[in-house]
């Protein structure tokens, strides 16, 4: 039994930011904790948001979120930041766990538990939750979208998973007796509880962009409900489905069925499921291979015996003969037309036309039309005589005939 101290009459004078650092200072050493009750006024404060009267919480300015978490006998004022807010379901009355960390405002006066994450408790509160992700993306096209097929040899093979050494080991054991040695790059993040869904989003995200990755699994252990949320975050869902390779599903066990399986292009049972759905079985390829390579001499084998039969059957010296008439009368008809377009004929009919043109040319020429009686007379000057008033009495004028040319004197004008 402790002895007994006697009270202290000694008070110690401190200043109100002294107190407050002291306090703050206290609530850092308890770190971060995850507490569970009921969401209480959701929309207290002078919130902006249009959640008033709808019991969903209220964005203030900044993007956060604000609620009073009570159970019976206690109650702590919960602000979730804007970057968490997005996913945090905050609804009057309904039952939730906290995850995160106590925090003195000396500005308020007042303790607040930030939040990293406020996920729902209770089967009703997270199918609620789940029905209303998969509202938002039915609404968008994602559950009703064309699923593709998966690869028959991926070049590289991503895997997202926990560090729980299981699951990675499973899907070893499967690659190792399927196809030992084949490229599989794993992404080890956390996959429950706060910043899962972040985690597992930049694990999906940066496995699409690995180099020859053509399909990614993502594996997960069992779990209850609450563990298996973050596979049901609409964040999360909307993620598998614009990565631009297809994605396996294959969280916890058969019976548990996330939100993401229902996005995922593939949904297996289990982790070992999935991985024997995307890595090939190297027996079987080789199987098939063998049989391939059969078929193919088969038909080769079956292809060059009826060339041979066939050419067995026929006359070589009377293929040859039909050749060489083929030949023959193929020639005689070159000929023909050759005869039908050769110079031969087409030369009369040429020269017929040339001498039609010549005439026709002949009958214009000036020549022609002196040797018709005609003149040409020119002035002292050279130009042409055309009127016969242009030139006066007395003048001197030059004229051609059909043969030769004279000097004139015009006497009456």
């Amino acid at each position: 039994m402790l002895p007994l101290v006697p009270p202290t009459d000694v008070v110690r004078r401190v200043s109100l930011v002294r107190l407050s650092s002291e306090l703050a200072r206290s609530l850092a050493g308890i770190g971060k904790v995850a507490v569970e009750g009921e969401v209480h006024k959701p929309n207290t404060g002078t919130g902006t948001g249009s959640g008033s009267g709808t019991g969903r919480g209220t964005r203030r300015t900044g993007g956060r979120t604000w609620f009073t978490l009570r159970d019976r006998a206690s109650q702590v004022s919960v602000t979730v930041p804007a970057s968490k807010a997005k996913r945090a379901r905050v609804v009057a009355g309904e039952r939730v766990q906290v995850t995160g960390v106590l925090e003195w405002v000396s500005g308020w006066g007042a303790l607040q538990l930030v939040a990293d994450e406020v996920v729902p408790v209770g089967e009703g509160a997270v199918a609620a939750m789940i029905a209303e992700a998969r509202d938002k993306l039915r609404a968008d096209g994602l559950l009703d979208r064309p699923r593709r097929p998966m690869p028959l040899l991926p070049r590289v093979i991503g895997v997202v998973c926990g560090t729980d050494a299981a699951v990675r080991h499973d899907i070893e054991s499967v690659v190792a007796a399927r196809f030992a040695g084949y490229p599989v790059v794993f992404r080890e993040v956390a996959v429950s509880g706060p910043g899962a869904v972040d985690a597992v989003c930049f694990a999906i995200d940066d496995l699409a962009q690995h180099d020859g990755v053509d399909v990614i699994v993502l594996a997960r252990g069992g779990g209850d409900t609450t563990q298996l949320l973050p596979f049901s975050d609409e964040t999360l869902c909307r993620a598998v489905a614009a990565s631009p390779v297809p994605v396996v599903s294959a969280i916890g066990h058969e019976r548990d069925r996330p939100l993401c399986d229902e996005v995922a292009d593939l949904r297996c049972g289990t982790p070992s499921l999935a991985a024997a759905a995307v890595v090939p079985d190297r027996s079987a390829l080789a199987h098939r291979i063998d049989s391939a390579r059969q078929r193919a001499a088969t038909a080769i084998e079956r292809r060059s015996d009826h060339a041979a039969r066939r050419l067995a059957a026929v006359d070589r010296d009377r293929a040859i003969l039909t050749g060489v008439d083929r030949a023959r009368s193929r020639l005689d008809r070159a000929h023909e037309r050759l005869a039908l377009v050769g110079p031969s004929r087409a030369l009369p009919a040429a020269k017929a036309r040339l001498d039609a043109h010549r005439k026709h040319l002949d009958a214009l020429s000036p020549q022609r039309v002196l040797e018709r009686g005609y003149a040409v007379v020119r002035a002292a000057d050279g130009s042409v005589v055309r009127d016969a008033t242009a030139i006066g009495k007395g003048a001197r004028v030059d004229v051609h005939v059909a043969k030769g040319r004279f000097a004139a004197e015009v006497v009456d004008g």
